[in-house]
């Protein structure tokens, strides 16, 4: 029941984190080359001030859950173990890419104003929607994979081919010796 309630836990939190990824990407990021430096810089200002501290509380929590269940599935090492691992990876880069490459960036544009625009401020966006992409489609895979880690753990063992019965109730059609 615990393992169950890890899995779910993780699966709701990564999916929380993806879809703030996955949102910005799909209704803004495709198209933030297209905004004049005036409205990318009020965009860019709202969205680093409502998303920070949220995403700085909710994807350490995403990544602390499936640590706690990694180390629920441990024992065992079958395919949701790994599965989940696998997640877990994922979503570490997207971490990783957050604190190495994004956070510095938006550091950059919450100093920005329309007045003190750097010369080069899209190729700085440019590289920010670049590894925004990535980040997003790592956090979907993660998404996939814990997914599919509770799937592959919920599955039966299947009996061996002979074995279809029960020692007190034979398979259909056979009779008990």
């Amino acid at each position: 029941m615990k393992t169950r309630a890890a899995q779910a836990t993780t699966i709701v939190l990564f999916a929380l984190v993806m879809g703030v990824f996955w949102g910005t990407w799909f209704s803004l990021s495709r198209t933030m080359d297209q905004l004049s430096a005036q409205t990318f810089i009020a965009v860019g200002h709202e969205m680093i001030q409502n998303l920070g501290v949220p995403m700085a509380i909710l994807l350490p929590l995403a990544l602390l859950s499936g640590l706690v269940t990694l180390a629920l599935l441990w024992r065992g090492r079958a395919a949701g173990f790994w599965w989940l691992l696998a997640g877990f990876v994922l979503m570490a880069v997207a971490l990783v890419i957050t604190l190495a490459v994004e956070v510095p960036i938006d550091n950059q544009i919450q100093t920005w104003t329309a007045a003190s625009l750097p010369g080069d401020w899209r190729s700085i966006q440019s590289r920010w929607e670049l590894f925004h992409t990535v980040r997003a489609f790592a956090s979907i895979a993660a998404v996939v994979a814990v997914t599919v880690s509770t799937v592959v753990a919920a599955r039966p063992a299947q009996p061996p081919a002979g074995k279809i019965g029960t020692r007190d109730r034979p398979a259909a059609g056979r009779r008990p010796a």
